[in-house]
């Protein structure tokens, strides 16, 4: 039977676990760390208990779901909404499906199909502007509200530098800023190094809370990497088993827009006394005299004095390089090259696993430019070409994990070929 090979999230589940089992904490704090119920956590502890490690991994790994709609069913469907009821609602087309072509599928499997094909588009419920007061989760830890706010920190004394970003989380329990740093914009370079930087300091949240509409969606001029942002943000943090909450208005995220509120006033007094005038002086003067000074002045106590931030195991932090890199799939060409931007890398013909042609590959761009090759959990050897490709660079229509050591015999077609 195949090895199967626990995820990130399984990995940092089973530090958590195994402190269950010691008995080192309880299983109320168990499923905080987890962000999971206490019947979960309970369950996760029984089966840990019987079966081990591999108890923690996912048992539906490398199934097909079984709720997953055959494609030419879909194709089928598809062409015959196209055919007959192109300007149908999804349940009415639903009923239709049942009555004149047998396809017995449910209404919001329609609707799913009709909206992923661009056929139906989604109607969002308009709701009111009523805002109540939500209360503060009960441990550090468990829920950062997280935004950048562009402002004229200087005040005009950098005519270089109009306009910065700084990126701050604050914990909603306590009050505390986590974490907050100052830099040219909020792209998404920013923002990984923003929480790399956050996550070996603190530890792994739970939770994040912020702003889709400006964090994730941003029309300022200063503004770069704005496209793929939520995408890769949010994959990111997947791997890391923290959950992201998108608010719907500024009010939602109320902490973090008092916080930026106060530093408009109180930060930009501070520096301008210290006559700070850069983002790197600024930024040690966050570190290690504004930011512990606000703690202390405005942080409050917490209902309880857990910690839910989950400490980096040597897997996690060996992979967060990968973490925080910009993602993207590429095809493998006849010659065993691949673009990518405006440059083109050409594999090697020794691999550590068998690459076919017309194979996707995960190219990683990461923090400090450089760039990674990935295939099946394998990184591939490659370089870097001067200029575009040539026609077939490569003769293997394969590339292995050796060179061939077949030779065609004396009678083979290839050696009975003359241009006489």
């Amino acid at each position: 039977m195949k090895e199967r090979i626990m995820t990130t999230i399984e990995q940092l589940r089973t530090t958590v676990i195994e402190e269950l089992v010691e008995g080192k904490i309880y299983v109320s704090t168990a499923a905080i760390k987890l962000n999971l119920s206490t019947r979960q956590v309970k369950r996760l502890k029984r089966s840990f208990k019987e079966k081990g490690y591999e108890a923690l991994i996912h048992g539906s790994r490398g199934r097909p779901g079984v709720k997953k709609i055959n494609i030419n069913l879909e194709n089928n469907i598809v062409k015959i909404i196209n055919e007959k009821y192109h300007d149908f609602g999804p349940t009415l087309i639903f009923e239709k499906l049942q009555e004149f072509h047998e396809i017995n599928l449910s209404d919001e499997t329609i609707r799913a199909i009709m909206i992923r094909n661009q056929i139906w588009q989604s109607h969002k419920r308009k709701r009111s502007q009523y805002f109540s007061w939500r209360e503060r989760r009960s441990s550090y830890g468990e829920l950062q509200q997280f935004d950048g706010s562009y402002h004229d920190w200087f005040e005009g004394r950098n005519p270089s530098l109009p306009e910065v970003c700084l990126l701050a989380s604050i914990d909603d329990a306590t009050g505390k800023i986590t974490y907050a740093k100052f830099d040219h914009n909020e792209s998404m370079t920013t923002v990984f190094r923003f929480w790399w930087e956050y996550i070996e300091s603190n530890g792994i949240p739970s939770e994040i809370y912020l702003d889709k509409f400006s964090t994730y969606k941003i029309n300022h001029k200063m503004a770069e990497d704005n496209s793929e942002l939520p995408t890769q943000f949010k994959r990111a943090m997947k791997e890391l088993g923290t959950t992201l909450i998108s608010a719907n208005t500024p009010q939602a995220k109320g902490r973090i827009e008092r916080l930026f509120e106060t530093l408009q006033d109180r930060l930009i007094k501070e520096m301008r006394l210290l006559n700070i005038d850069n983002i790197e002086t600024a930024n040690v003067f966050l570190e290690d005299k504004f930011v512990p000074w606000f703690n202390r002045r405005f942080a409050v106590t917490p209902k309880s004095t857990l910690d839910c931030h989950r400490s980096l195991d040597s897997s996690t932090t060996s992979k967060l390089k990968s973490i925080f890199a910009k993602h993207y799939v590429r095809g493998i060409n006849n010659d065993f090259t691949i673009q990518y931007k405006t440059k083109w890398y050409q594999l090697k013909q020794i691999q550590p696993l068998t690459v076919y042609k017309t194979d996707k590959v995960l190219i990683e761009e990461r923090l400090d430019n450089s760039i990674e090759i990935k295939y099946k959990d394998h990184y591939l050897n490659f370089f870097e070409l001067p200029d575009k490709s040539l026609k077939v660079m490569l003769s293997p229509i394969v590339l292995t994990e050796h060179k061939s050591n077949w030779i065609p015999p004396a009678d083979h077609p290839w050696r009975q070929f003359s241009y006489a």
